[in-house]
């Protein structure tokens, strides 16, 4: 499905339900809470979501990688696993509303990463942009003004990591389909947990594999509709509708968990946030402009 600037609405309208699954992902796994270690509901949660991945891992089967693209899906898969490991961990530390806010700077470490490992070239106004994300952090995290608890901690290292695993998805996507790129990170991912998760296993109950499985059902939905989001409408268009993640893990948080409400980390999302809209737009017109014929004259 090629996108499609007709179909704002629906693109919007698929940004919205992804924001809505990852949301009750964030919030299943606080509820489960941290009785269970964070590599085995990380591995936990992978091992049941390979289900949803067959078709991709039937197209690895049937057009096997090269050694190149080996490595490259290894790598991707041990910086996607800690990265996941440290978000579980800190859904344990920190409140619901951190979480996400700090999860804003996942695309501003791409932006960066693009620049360093692609040679992608950063303008002025994106480098602003970046600045003013690092404000944001600064303003959630406030350093020197309260303790930093390992939670937080946690929380930049997954951002980082997952930052990592997004930019070595965008070269994968030069020789392989987004079936077999899920698959193949779904199928890493578990491998790197298994030995972590074993080094720390506490045998789970039933009620939990319910949650965690739950999980899985989530995360998997939320990136289904974040594609068909991509699908139907420029990211100029459904990148906005992201910030609602933010607003609803505030209310959820302060009503379903009784979390304190903070306006320095809203107010520090919303820089994260505003920052990532603008590099959105800026890269959407420069693909424009990279389109659009240069004018000659007779």
């Amino acid at each position: 499905m090629s996108a499609s600037p007709n179909r704002p609405l629906v693109g919007i309208l698929w940004m919205v339900a992804s924001g809505l699954m990852f949301v009750a992902t964030t919030a299943t796994v606080k509820h489960i809470g941290d009785r269970l270690p964070a590599p085995q509901m990380s591995f936990l949660r992978y091992l049941m979501g390979l289900v949803f991945v067959l078709p991709g891992l039937l197209t690895l089967i049937r057009k096997p990688p090269s050694g190149q693209m080996l490595k490259l899906y290894s790598a991707r898969g041990v910086a996607h696993a800690m990265g996941v490991m440290c978000w579980f961990y800190a859904m344990t530390q920190i409140t619901i509303t951190e979480v996400t806010a700090m999860n804003y700077m996942t695309p501003i470490y791409v932006t960066i990463g693009a620049a360093l490992f692609f040679g992608e070239r950063l303008a002025v106004r994106r480098i602003a942009a970046i600045t003013f994300a690092f404000i944001g952090a600064l303003i959630i995290l406030r350093p020197g003004f309260r303790e930093l608890s390992p939670g937080h901690l946690s929380m930049i290292v997954a951002a980082l990591m997952l930052g990592a695993s997004y930019l070595i998805a965008k070269r994968l996507t030069d020789d392989a389909s987004p079936g077999a790129i899920v698959a193949a990170m779904s199928i890493t991912v578990t491998i790197v947990l298994f030995p972590l998760a074993l080094a720390v296993w506490v045998p789970p109950t039933w009620t939990e594999i319910g949650w965690l499985f739950l999980v899985a059902v989530f995360a998997t939905s939320g990136h289904y509709a974040m594609t068909m989001s991509f699908a139907a409408a420029p990211l100029t268009v459904s990148q906005p509708a992201t910030f609602l993640q933010l607003l609803w893990a505030t209310i959820l948080g302060a009503v379903v968990f009784s979390e304190p409400l903070d306006p320095w980390v809203i107010l520090g999302g919303l820089v994260i946030f505003v920052s990532v809209c603008f590099i959105t737009w800026r890269e959407h017109v420069l693909r424009i402009q990279a389109k659009t014929p240069p004018a000659t004259t007779d």
